[in-house]
């Protein structure tokens, strides 16, 4: 029976309805408000497809070139419009594809549903044409997975996987659906969202006594500090955080996932964290009294040894997540919960207070790394152009309220230390796992999740090799993405290491790349290639009113360095200003 004929069943008096497992899934997608599908047809996955014919008007389907573009872009759509990113891939090496991607959005806490083909479920176990147990493959790598082999399940099973994506600490769910399942009538009642799960609670409960502890200690505190990450984004909790910093007047530097959850030019934001941040928020972090953390869980790129890491600091953490507490840094005062519910709280205890000695030291700090790092890398003495007045020139021209998707090395870094944002959402990267290809694809989502708002992927010349298929995608579907590649023939950040730490032996990241210009002319994508100052800013404009995708590839020093930066077995006071003190 078509799908057609199918939605023309008469339901009966009980309120049951005639449908398909196909059906159910995109009857599902339907009802949580998903408009935008990312995927790639198999054979496993067909009976969906074909369901799929009759949603066009409904679903947007996006064809990428591989399945790792698709879970990149569903990446990028969810940490642009802050909705669930979904995704179709089929069984076998279709849905471990995805895998690098799911632990992408797993470390990154980004929220994603994957639907999966499988073979038929009397095939299981047998190694069949394209079989994979994707489900103990992606065990390690989703925060929920499940195999359906009945469609009745479906219903069920779909509301569970968007409010187990979406709540609490987000993170990546995929439903591996065998084709038995996807072609099997079974009667059903509306679909319904879910809205609890026995056993599974998502927002710890308030303990309000942590709350006064927490308050007590910033009040007495002489030289507090708050860090905070993507949790004050992921919570929508930006305007609730920037009431708290602004009464309690106290300095705060940000992850590079926490990154435009305030404007870069608030007054009370210090700067980024981390092995390439700013060279007061990591020096100071091992001077403050009272060390607030909200939102973020202490990776080691932002403590750096953690036996020198704020040793003399009371240390407060606000996380919804309770196994972040505690995990690499010992805590004070433990505060469970979602950010939007207990930074109001902690608001209302805290003593409107300002700290104007303190935050001069993170400005004298700031002066002297104007001096020695970003005066020559934002204003160049030489010819030799360099990644960060790139990035300057890009603030100048989007006035701060683009969005901007970078990919992972030495041009993330630049980036993330000199784009300026004025809203939040605007700042989309692999954070946890440095997946290098991911700007890309991620770029195009973003396109999709915030339509009306300027998309520019940051790329190196490394990385945009390895996912440049997805061009195609944009061939097609004529997302609005505006590609800059920052090309310095190298991989730069293993070449940064190797000149610093392995005596300058050179051991292939010498990278040889095509033509990138023509490359994009043959997906039909116009564009240009600059090496000269003069040509920089008209180029990037063009670029920006350019209506639809246009590629820039800016031609940067070969061995240009990241500075500041904490060198590997180092404590975060350790970092350094330049090669010499290495």
């Amino acid at each position: 029976m078509q799908i057609a004929e199918i939605k023309k069943e008469q339901q009966g008096s009980t309120g049951l309805k005639n449908i398909s497992g196909s059906q159910a899934v995109l009857d599902a997608f339907v009802a949580e408000g998903v408009k935008t599908v990312f995927g790639y047809p198999g054979g496993a996955i067909m009976p969906i497809y074909d369901a799929l014919y009759d949603y066009h008007d409904r679903i947007n389907h996006i064809l990428v070139r591989h399945e790792q573009g698709a879970i990149h872009a569903a990446q990028g759509f969810a940490r642009a419009s802050g909705q669930v990113g979904v995704i179709f891939a089929t069984s076998g090496p279709g849905a471990t594809n995805l895998v690098t991607g799911l632990a992408d959005a797993m470390i990154d806490s980004t929220p994603v549903v994957c639907v999966t083909g499988q073979v038929f479920a009397h095939l299981l176990g047998t190694d069949a044409f394209q079989e994979t147990d994707v489900i103990n493959i992606t065990t390690p790598v989703t925060k929920w997975n499940y195999q359906v082999t009945d469609a009745s399940e479906i219903p069920s099973v779909m509301a569970k996987a968007f409010y187990i994506a979406k709540s609490g600490r987000p993170g990546p769910v995929l439903i591996d659906i065998t084709k038995n399942a996807q072609l099997q009538l079974f009667e059903t009642e509306e679909y319904q969202p879910c809205e609890h799960i026995r056993s599974y609670r998502p927002s710890p409960i308030v303990r309000k006594e942590y709350i006064v502890e927490a308050a007590k200690l910033i009040n007495a505190a002489e030289r507090p500090f708050v860090i905070f990450g993507q949790g004050v984004i992921l919570g929508n909790a930006e305007k609730e955080f920037i009431r708290f910093i602004e009464k309690a007047g106290i300095p705060a530097a940000w992850t590079i996932m926490g990154m435009s959850a305030i404007p870069t030019d608030h007054p009370l934001g210090v700067g980024m964290l981390g092995m390439h941040g700013n060279y007061g928020p990591n020096v100071l972090t091992n001077e403050c009294d009272v060390l607030i953390a909200v939102g973020m869980r202490f990776d080691d790129r932002v403590t750096g040894r953690l036996d020198k890491y704020a040793r003399q600091a009371k240390v407060i953490h606000l996380d919804i997540d309770p196994a972040e507490i505690d995990k690499n840094v010992k805590t004070t005062v433990p505060v469970w919960g979602d950010c939007k519910e207990t930074l109001p709280l902690l608001t209302s205890l805290v003593e409107k207070k300002l700290y104007p000695g303190w935050l001069q030291r993170f400005k004298d700090y700031q002066q002297k790394e104007e001096e020695k790092v970003i005066r020559e890398e934002l204003n160049p003495t030489n010819e030799i152009l360099t990644m960060g007045e790139v990035v300057q020139l890009l603030n100048e021209l989007t006035g701060g309220n683009a969005i901007i998707v970078t990919d992972v090395g030495q041009h993330q870094m630049v980036a993330c230390r000199y784009a300026k944002f004025n809203q939040s959402k605007s700042n989309i990267t692999s954070g946890g796992l440095g997946t290098m290809g991911y700007a890309l694809p991620a770029a195009i989502g973003a396109a999709y999740g915030a339509p009306h708002r300027t998309t520019v992927a940051i790329i190196g010349d490394g990385g945009f090799q390895m996912t440049l298929q997805e061009l195609g995608t944009i061939m097609q579907f004529r997302p609005n993405v505006k590609i800059l590649i920052l090309n310095n023939n190298f991989l730069g950040m293993v070449r940064q290491w190797q000149q610093l730490f392995h005596e300058k032996r050179y051991s292939f990241v010498d990278i040889q790349s095509p033509d990138f210009v023509q490359v994009a002319k043959g997906f039909g994508i116009p564009g240009q290639s600059v090496c000269e100052r003069k040509d920089l800013k008209g180029a990037i404009k063009t670029m920006l009113d350019h209506q639809g995708t246009y590629l820039l590839e800016v031609m940067v020093g070969k061995e240009n360095n990241v500075f500041p930066m904490v060198p590997q077995g180092r404590g975060v006071a350790e970092i350094v200003l330049c090669r010499e003190d290495v």
